[in-house]
Order: C-alpha cells, then sequence, then structure tokens
C-alpha cells in the first residue's frame, strides 16, 4: 500500500502533461508476486510495447496511447519465457508469447477495458470485466479528470472464493476461477444463440457471486451499465492487486 501512494504522489508531481495527442496509462504491480501485463488495440489500433512485458513487484511502468485508442489489458501470472520470448503463463497466456502483439489473453483474465474517445465522442469509457472470468485484482481510475470519473474494479481476490466447478489450479494453489461460460460451455451461460440477448440471458449464480463481491465490474454479457465508467483525463492509472 505504501508503495502505490508513493508512485502516485511522485506521478501527479512529476509528470508531464500530455500535448493533447495521446494520453498516458500508468501500470502498477501492487502484488507480491512478478505479473506480464498483456495490451491487445481493438481492430485498427496500434498495440503499445509490443503488447507485453514483465512487471515486477513493486514497478510502475508509463505507456503512451493515441487520443481515440481502444483495447484491452490484463494481467498474466506465473509466466516463464526463454531468451527470445517464448514461453507459457499459468493465466492469460497469448499463444506463449511475451509480446502478446495483438493476440488476446487465454481466459480466464480479470480484464480492463476503455475507449478513450471516439468519432463521435470525446468521452473515455472504460470497465473492469470478469465475463472472461477472474485471475488477478486490478483497478483503473483517472489520475485527475472531472467530477463523475468514476473507478472501475475488482480489488477483492475471488480466487479465496472460487466454487470448485470454476477453479483453475498450479501446484494446488487456486490462480484463476472461470466465468460460467468458460467452464459449462453452453448457450444459457455464454449468453449466445437463442440467449443473446438482455431479455433471455439473465445472471446465473455464479455471475451473481461474482457481482456481490465485485460490485463495480462487468460479471456478464448483460451486466448492468453502472458497471461502465465515463470520464475525460490525459492519464490513468491502472493498479494490479489495488489495496481496498
Amino acid at each position: 500500500m505504501a508503495i502505490l501512494s508513493i508512485i502516485t504522489c511522485l506521478l501527479l508531481l512529476s509528470i508531464t502533461t500530455t500535448d493533447g495527442s495521446g494520453h498516458q496509462l500508468i501500470l502498477v504491480n501492487n502484488c507480491n508476486e512478478d505479473i506480464w501485463p498483456g495490451i491487445q488495440g481493438s481492430v485498427g489500433q496500434e498495440v503499445p510495447n509490443d503488447g507485453g512485458f514483465l512487471l515486477s513487484s513493486g514497478q510502475e511502468v508509463v505507456m503512451n496511447v493515441p487520443e481515440k485508442w481502444s483495447g484491452r489489458i490484463w494481467g498474466r501470472q506465473i509466466c516463464n519465457f526463454d531468451r527470445n520470448g517464448k514461453g507459457t503463463c499459468a493465466t492469460g497466456d497469448c499463444s506463449g508469447q511475451l509480446r502478446c502483439r495483438g493476440l488476446g489473453g487465454v481466459p480466464p483474465a480479470t480484464v480492463v477495458e476503455m475507449t478513450l474517445g471516439s468519432a463521435t465522442s470525446p468521452l473515455h469509457f472504460y470497465d473492469v470485466s470478469l465475463v472472461d472470468g477472474f485471475n488477478l485484482p486490478v483497478s483503473m481510475k483517472p489520475v485527475g479528470g472531472g467530477i463523475g470519473c468514476g473507478v472501475a474494479s475488482c480489488e477483492v481476490d475471488l480466487n479465496v472464493c472460487c466454487p470448485s466447478a470454476l477453479e483453475v489450479r498450479v501446484g494446488g494453489r487456486v490462480v484463476g476461477c472461470k466465468s460460467a461460460c468458460l467452464a459449462m460451455q453452453s448457450a444459457k451461460y455464454c449468453c449466445t444463440g437463442e440467449y443473446s440477448s438482455p431479455k433471455t440471458c439473465k445472471p446465473t449464480v455464479f455471475a451473481n457471486l461474482f457481482k456481490a463481491i465485485c460490485p463495480k465490474a462487468y460479471s456478464y454479457a448483460f451486466d448492468d451499465s453502472s458497471s461502465l465508467n465515463k470520464c475525460r483525463a490525459s492519464r490513468y492509472l491502472i493498479t494490479f492487486c489495488p489495496p481496498h
């Protein structure tokens, strides 16, 4: 917690203001172990930092993204890569690559999603999604911004209370919690086919559990829109294992 407070203060004092041509995403690892963030730009968007890198415990990295950038960020854990960047991660793996380069992560993974402006709106939209399951607590909040800018988060370790049917284990340790869709592989749980609308796809007991523990995160495909945050800031702080 102390590490995060010091980093936040230093960022507020020392990071120069962006020139209006882009935004800064400040990634902080507040976990007790190393993680490997994965970054995926939306179709047609650039991929910052080649889509992945090591973020050691207590470390922070500042990424610059252009105006109107949209994409996803997630944490990978228990990774082993060789000198050529080939290897595996226990959760969030992107085809065994250190640099995801546009590839998405294998669920379960807690995902931060964002659209930092568009052709029709200057507003930024962002959320934390558990639709692909959970592996690490994470939050996204503006540094500065205006009134009404919210915090997207799942700050609690859901692995501790993950139902046994959804657990992903490595060496006896629960490192991920699958979504009901991934575990059950059915249209009812995946909101597909005849269940592909808000009227027919309702939250399952698992989605309700996720929502009760992490009310600021999306728990299933048609979750309450209150989980979506709106803001207009030049920089955002994305913290893995945020204090709560």
